[in-house]
């Protein structure tokens, strides 16, 4: 039992000396249930909404106080014309847009079918499209006299999920693949010792990690290809933007995922460390603070700000407009500019962690 014990002890010092290991006993858990616990949600809360309203009277004042007083909604904007309602979801800066005033249900210029409320939502995102239309209806039947209410979805009227999901699936796949693989490589070499046979070579270390990652950024084109035929012809899913800017912004997206490879292999040791944190370390906030299931605006601030470190989340932004809402790239400047500082910050952090000395 002696010798049980010193083993066990042994066991435990081990354990407390290596912070890496005692970080993932201890803290993966705290993380796990806090993310699980705030960020699935399935309410809305705080949801943008704009606003327009061509002949304000004092009931339609009542119904938008009514709206902006809930814990669901905040009004965000009152538009100027009919024309500002592709604008706002383009921009993303309002997921739900209602419009007073009865009007031909064929009018071009938003007419509501003879409704004297319509709820206008964004229909990329169905899940969300319809929780957002039900809360507004059921706040604006909570009412006196409530006045009738016609739903309507931009982008997907038929409300079909692969529109939203398959903008997502191409973000978690591509992070995974691309972060995860480039960094087990590259440990492996560590590992298997044969990286110190290349830092021997004459060829400079920063040409060394760059060819680990060309073949992986090949083979996530190749991923991207088989995706976007995938969702065009089996899924249905069309490209309605700029194709040249979806795959341009979809490579932006692969080097920034490659360039976070490329700094975890700096960071860890080993194979397992490496999968550990590609893998895990990756996986979760991908899935819970990109966007891909839940909505971020429904999460608590925290984690809002949290989720501007996702590189997923500004991808998955993107290909939603450019290809389901088929906006211009004007309209995702933002998206393409925080990726690429993401990747330039990787690739820098990166260089200067490398060690080009392995002992």
């Amino acid at each position: 039992m002696k010798q049980f014990a010193a083993f066990v002890k042994k066991e435990f010092r081990h354990i407390l000396r290596d912070r890496r290991t005692l970080l993932i006993l201890l803290g993966m858990p705290v993380a796990q249930i806090l993310l699980f616990g705030f960020a699935i949600t399935t309410e809305v809360r705080n949801a943008r909404v704009a606003v327009w309203d061509p002949a304000p009277d004092v009931e339609t004042r009542r119904v938008v106080e009514r709206i902006d007083a809930s814990p669901y909604f905040t009004v965000a904007e009152r538009l100027g014309s009919p024309g500002d309602i592709d604008d706002v979801f383009r921009r993303g800066r309002a997921g739900l847009v209602v419009v007073f005033g009865p009007g031909p249900a064929d009018e071009p210029d938003g007419g509501t079918g003879g409704a004297a409320i319509q709820l206008i939502a964004d229909g990329t995102d169905p899940n969300q499209a319809v929780m957002l239309t039900n809360y507004a209806t059921g706040i604006i039947a909570s009412g006196a006299a409530a006045p009738p209410v016609e739903v309507r979805m931009l982008y997907n009227p038929q409300g079909r999920s692969a529109f939203n999901f398959v903008p997502g699936v191409m973000g978690l796949i591509l992070m995974l693949i691309c972060a995860m693989m480039t960094a087990i490589a590259i440990v492996r070499e560590k590992e298997t010792g044969t990286m110190e046979v290349l830092l021997a070579s004459p060829v400079r270390p920063v040409y060394i990690i760059l060819a680990k990652a060309v073949p992986y950024f090949v083979l996530s084109v190749a991923n991207l290809a088989t995706i976007l035929l995938l969702a065009v012809f089996v899924l249905g899913v069309p490209v309605a933007g700029n194709l040249v800017w979806l795959v341009a912004v979809s490579l932006l997206f692969i080097f920034t995922a490659l360039a976070l490879g490329l700094l975890i292999s700096t960071l860890v040791g080993n194979q397992m460390a490496a999968m550990l944190a590609s893998g895990m370390g990756l996986m979760m906030p991908t899935m819970l603070l990109s966007g891909l299931i839940f909505p971020i605006e429904s999460m608590p601030p925290p984690l809002q700000w949290l989720s501007c470190a996702v590189p997923a989340r500004w991808y998955i932004e993107a290909v939603r407009r450019v290809m389901i809402q088929g906006v211009e790239v004007r309209f995702v400047l933002r998206e393409i500019a925080i990726l690429g500082g993401m990747a330039l910050v990787f690739v820098a952090a990166s260089l200067r962690n490398f060690k080009t000395r392995l002992s």
